[in-house]
């Protein structure tokens, strides 16, 4: 039996072209089933580490890091917003960036749990559907519950700090590798497809990329 492509999808909870990207890589596993086997693996990234907790106001944030007024923001919102709705998602209007390490740290643990995509879903909902704070331990625990993790294990690994050096570990990797921007879906530690990509273009390279390897149905 070929082994499957492993795919480490390395992003972080508030990128909304991370949710975009998750989307468009699901529909592509899903019309490749029985064809190409895949090994999907969820991987941190911090893209704003120094950010409290209570988080700061988009129109701050976007202001500070990429020089964007009111107009350029509500383009850019009204950009992703319209992605996000060609990928089969309703993206709420951002109002707020968080610090997202505690969610990288639960999402480490689920990883463990064999839960670890329904929790990155479910954070995804809570952030970009619902607009709610990534880094408050009730919405950790509550996205925890919703993916079917025990909810008071959750809330101990929130509290008590669990996993924090491997998250760190783990973001230092995939930076020493030369990622510096997500979504980034590495194909088994070799191809890279980056950004918000549609399920197509995902679709058409993981075909490719089967087929070099062999590894699709009936390959040599």
């Amino acid at each position: 039996m070929t082994a499957p492509l492993r795919i480490d999808f390395v992003s972080d909870v508030t990128c909304p072209w991370c949710a975009i990207g998750l989307a468009g890589l699901e529909r592509a596993i899903a019309r490749l089933h029985g064809e190409v086997p895949v090994e999907l693996c969820f991987q941190p990234f911090e893209l704003n580490p120094g950010l409290p907790r209570e988080g700061v106001a988009l129109a701050d944030y976007a202001w500070r890091k990429h020089g964007a007024d009111a107009d350029e923001l509500a383009r850019r919102q009204a950009l992703i917003r319209g992605r996000g709705a060609e990928a089969g998602l309703a993206l709420a209007e951002r109002t707020h960036v968080y610090n997202t390490f505690d969610a990288h740290r639960l999402l480490h643990w689920a990883g463990l749990e064999g839960r670890q995509h329904a929790l990155k879903s479910a954070l995804l909902e809570a952030y970009h559907v619902r607009r709610e704070n990534p880094a408050r331990p009730e919405v950790l625990v509550a996205a925890a519950a919703a993916a079917g993790l025990d909810a008071q294990r959750a809330l101990q690994v929130t509290e008590r700090g669990e996993y924090a050096d491997e998250v760190h570990a783990a973001v230092r990797r995939w930076q020493a590798q030369g990622i510096d921007g997500v979504p980034a879906m590495v194909i088994d530690e070799r191809w890279l497809i980056q950004g918000g990509q549609s399920a197509d273009v995902i679709e058409q390279t993981l075909r490719r990329i089967a087929a070099e390897q062999g590894q699709a149905k009936g390959g040599g």
